[in-house]
């Protein structure tokens, strides 16, 4: 990281009280302008580079136009407040690389879905043609009960009815009006 000390427009000590938590012990700022109320956010800063696991902690929090690098010493952290050149151009650079992520992260999120759900198209298949079976042992049924059953649709049962047929596990036995009846073998 290529550093200049003239970079560095502020400092703050953030201390800490058993009793009332982090407080601010002093600030420092070159920059009349810096909009952010010291004061009010030195318990924010405090509990982001001292709060987390141990070895967990950050060093910097960068911010659009700012960042601060911390330092701790027993229970005080002394903040650093930088205003580096060419941040926004490094942000933005970061902000197109992140977009390429997300973007190839969902397609393949996507293709992931899509076949877990023909791997589940074909489990369901599966399981409606084991349980078709096992509903025609021992008893006939027409195609229109055994549609009702599953809610599938005329050409989907009859395309299931077919492979069993094929496979052998079920035959037709007679037919009743329109309605073809069916059982196991």
């Amino acid at each position: 990281m290529n550093f200049n000390q003239k970079e560095i427009f502020g400092a703050a000590l953030i201390g800490f009280d058993m009793i009332d938590g982090p407080f601010l012990k002093w600030k420092e700022f070159q920059d009349k302008e810096f909009s952010v109320n010291i004061d009010e956010f030195s318990m924010n800063l405090y509990l982001a580079f001292r709060g987390g696991n141990a070895g967990k902690k950050p060093r910097a929090i960068v911010y659009d136009d700012f960042y601060i690098v911390a330092f701790p010493k027993d229970l005080e952290l002394c903040c650093l407040f930088m205003k580096p050149k060419g941040i926004d151009e490094n942000l933005k650079e970061l902000s197109k690389i992140a977009n390429r992520l997300i973007l190839e992260k969902s397609k393949c999120e996507e293709e992931a879905d899509e076949q877990d759900l023909e791997n589940s198209d074909e489990d369901i298949i599966e399981e409606t043609k084991r349980l078709i079976i096992n509903l025609l042992s021992d008893t006939e049924m027409s195609t229109p009960e055994l549609r009702k059953y599953f809610k599938l649709s005329n050409s989907e049962i009859w395309k299931i009815m077919t492979e069993l047929e094929k496979s052998s596990k079920i035959k037709r036995t007679r037919k009743v009006g329109r309605s073809q009846l069916w059982t196991a073998t």
